[in-house]
């Protein structure tokens, strides 16, 4: 009987342990993109703390300069009810937070982390590397 129980129990933790979170349905999108931040278009990443929109991702990318070698890009897809054709994180006016205007879930864009929900999950972010001029960014 005892190990009745116990089978029970590792069964139910397996169950638990493998059941996916709905919030966390961010669709998997091949991410490889070289960007020369020296064109017009990324003059807002030439400076730390500088964020541009970026074609790319699930919902398109916030590229955020960190400091003068790191960068950190984010999907714009709120984390929220992500199956939400609404679900869209933007850049606030104070250009620190993205709020998500559907379910005003709000992220902080230097590591994507939430700082009003309801969503649970930070945003999903890429890697990024850069070579002084060339920001490859990638999953």
């Amino acid at each position: 009987m005892k190990r009745f129980f116990h089978i029970l129990i590792v069964l139910f933790l397996f169950t638990v342990s493998c059941s996916k979170d709905d919030n966390s349905q961010i669709p998997l999108v091949n991410v490889n993109l070289f960007l020369n931040i020296n064109n017009p278009e990324f003059i807002n990443l030439n400076a730390p703390g500088g964020w541009v929109y970026y074609v790319g991702g699930s919902r398109g990318l916030i590229i955020y300069r960190e400091s003068t070698s790191n960068f950190k890009v984010y999907d714009r897809h709120c984390t929220f009810d992500s199956s939400n054709s609404c679900a869209l994180v933007s850049i606030e006016v104070n250009n620190i937070t993205g709020k998500d205007d559907c379910c005003g879930s709000q992220f902080l864009i230097t590591d994507g982390s939430v700082t009003q929900g309801p969503a649970t999950l930070p945003l999903k972010q890429y890697q990024a590397s850069f070579d002084g001029a060339v920001l490859h960014v990638f999953n």
